[in-house]
């Protein structure tokens, strides 16, 4: 979802060449893999935004997976970034990188303040790795690598499987689904209290793109809309925008996760960045991009 949205910013601005490279063709789990194909196509710039990801389930169930391989895609892309002569690199974290209890919004330095949300550690730390070796490789090796945090991310070519998807993909196949059987109601994960805020995945290629050409960017930029919803609030908004009428209920037997993420993101906006896609807007041309790789068979279910 992110790396299509980083081309079509990539094509919007015309200027670049770029080099994409699909799981059947670079293994980013693989050390020799990264370091043959860096070496051979010698890019000026990279920005990695590949990652094992999920939402609060799967970051549940599968946290050695979720460590070691966003450990590996860190650790290969970024040192062989460096052995190929790499001259820029952006590495894409997580707003779960900072503490569980962090202040609202939370600014970048509360990093490393106090503990985790359990639920997502493992995916947490393995961020925290990639953003802290950019920070290092800087100011060891004079190289301009560093990253942007984005907050929760949404828009066309998201996940929607029914266990391992994130909050709002898994919300519009739910009340799509239940409209489409005529289910009289529909039950949300936990007490529906907890807040988010969801950032267009144009918006975020846009800030990449923005902190690419910033001559002195920030070790780590937050990237995010400024403000928040509750997840209740939310899924009575997916459940309009789907077309779903029946009762929304709430399973406070389900975890509910960090009580609030909101980013702090006046830095970003600062040096001329600001998100352009209205929420609302957003959502709804998300669920008519699922509508339509329903229909075309490439939903990714």
């Amino acid at each position: 979802m992110v790396g299509s949205a980083l081309v079509r910013e990539a094509e919007k601005r015309g200027v670049y060449t770029l080099l994409t490279a699909p799981r059947s063709e670079l293994n980013l789990l693989s050390q020799t893999a990264v370091a043959e194909y860096l070496a051979e196509h010698k890019p000026d710039q990279v920005i990695i935004a590949a990652a094992k990801v999920g939402g609060i389930h799967a970051n549940s169930t599968y946290p050695a997976e979720f460590i070691y391989e966003n450990l590996a895609i860190a650790t290969n892309l970024i040192e062989a970034s460096r052995q190929a002569g790499v001259e820029r690199v952006l590495f894409l974290g997580s707003s779960c990188i900072y503490p569980k209890l962090a202040p609202q919004p939370m600014p970048e330095d509360c990093l490393l303040t106090s503990p985790l949300e359990l639920t997502n550690e493992a995916y947490a730390v393995a961020k925290i790795a990639g953003l802290k070796m950019c920070q290092h490789y800087r100011a060891q090796y004079g190289l301009m690598y560093h990253s942007a945090m984005p907050t929760n991310l949404y828009g066309p070519g998201d996940n929607y499987h029914p266990e391992n998807s994130h909050v709002i993909p898994a919300l519009i196949r739910r009340f799509h689904e239940a409209k489409e059987r005529g289910d009289k109601d529909v039950t949300i994960w936990g007490t529906g209290t907890p807040s988010r805020e969801f950032l267009h995945t144009d918006d975020l290629a846009a800030a990449c793109f923005h902190l690419m050409d910033l001559e002195d960017p920030p070790d780590w930029a937050n990237v995010g809309v400024g403000k928040d919803l509750t997840i209740l609030s939310l899924a009575e908004l997916v459940a309009k925008t789907v077309g779903f009428q029946g009762e929304i209920l709430t399973d406070p037997s389900k975890p509910d996760g960090t009580p609030r993420k909101l980013l702090d993101i006046s830095a970003i906006k600062q040096t001329g960045w600001s998100p352009q896609v209205d929420f609302a807007e957003g959502l709804a041309a998300a669920y008519q991009d699922f509508l339509s790789t329903l229909t075309q068979g490439t939903a990714r279910l």
